[in-house]
C-alpha cells in the first residue's frame, strides 16, 4: 500500500523505494508519539509527505510537467487549506469502518480500479462497489444535512 502510494507520487521505482522505506523509518522513529487509531491513513500521510518532499527536492526539469508538480505541491502546502480538507475528511470518515476509508482512499485518491481495490482488501467488486456507493450516498447527505 505505502510503495504504490509512493510510486503513484514520484512515477520512479527507486525513489519511490526510498521513500518507502523512509516512511517505515519515520513510523519506528516517532512511534510513541502518533496516534495509531488509523494507521493505514497515517501510513498513506507519511509516505504522501516523504514523496511531495522528495518531489520538492529535485532538480528542476525541463518541460511544464514538473511546474505542474511544483503547483501542485505549493497548493497542498497551504496549510488552512489542509486543515479544512482534513476536516472535511475527518467528518466523512468519522462513522465509516477501516477498510471502507482504505477502498474509499485507494478509489478516489490512488484512481486504483474497483478490481484492484477488491484485490487489495480481498472483497468482490460487488462488494466493494456497493460499500462505496454506500459511502458516497452518506456523504452526500452529511453535506445536506450539515453543509460540508
Amino acid at each position: 500500500m505505502v510503495l504504490r502510494r509512493c510510486r503513484l507520487l514520484l512515477k520512479d521505482e527507486e525513489e519511490a523505494l526510498d521513500a518507502m522505506q523512509e516512511t517505515f523509518v519515520k513510523l519506528m522513529r516517532y512511534q510513541e508519539q502518533l496516534n495509531d487509531e488509523y494507521p493505514s491513513s497515517l501510513l498513506y500521510r507519511i509516505a504522501t509527505n516523504i514523496s511531495l518532499n522528495l518531489i520538492r527536492n529535485r532538480k528542476p526539469l525541463a518541460g511544464g510537467d514538473h511546474e505542474d508538480i511544483i503547483n501542485k505541491i505549493a497548493h497542498f502546502d497551504d496549510h488552512e487549506q489542509r486543515f479544512i480538507h482534513t476536516k472535511l475528511l475527518d467528518r466523512f470518515f468519522s462513522r465509516e469502518l477501516q477498510d471502507t476509508r482504505q477502498m474509499a482512499t485507494l478509489h478516489y485518491v490512488d484512481g486504483l480500479t474497483l478490481q484492484e481495490v477488491a484485490d487489495t482488501v480481498k472483497l468482490s467488486v460487488s462488494g466493494v462497489r456497493k460499500r462505496l456507493r454506500l459511502f458516497r450516498q452518506r456523504v452526500l447527505d452529511l453535506e445536506v444535512n450539515h453543509g460540508a
